[in-house]
């Protein structure tokens, strides 16, 4: 059974920092892209970053370039979000995601995790 667990969500100041995590058990984790997702109130669900299974190419939303960064370590079957420069708009449940490929994991994930909560105050 494939399990995504998020970590790491919290309530920060806007400018702080928050530093996300993704344990993936129940699958070959270097063999999946992760993804991650976040749902802010009352809007849809958006992309917000990809690895690939190597860990060599990444994207990013343009909404978080410059202050997120995505990595991930394939002997603890793990990726992280570094969410620095928080702002009030970053406030949503943030979601992880596995795909077989990077061309998928941000459309069409395999897997999801169940979330976690990120919220940033004035």
């Amino acid at each position: 059974q494939v399990q995504l667990v998020e970590s790491g969500g919290g309530l920060v100041q806007a400018g702080g920092s928050l530093r996300l995590s993704c344990a993936a058990s129940g699958l070959t984790f270097n063999n999946y892209a992760m993804a991650w997702f976040r749902q802010a109130p009352g809007k849809e669900r958006e992309f917000v970053s990809r690895i690939s299974s190597g860990g060599g190419t990444i994207d990013y939303a343009d909404s978080v370039k410059g202050r997120f960064t995505i990595s991930r370590d394939n002997a603890k079957n793990t990726v992280s979000l570094q969410m620095n420069h928080l702002k009030l708009e970053d406030t949503a449940v943030y979601y992880c995601a596995a795909g077989l490929s990077l061309l998928v994991v941000n459309r069409f994930p395999a897997y999801w995790g169940q979330g976690t909560q990120v919220t940033v105050s004035s």
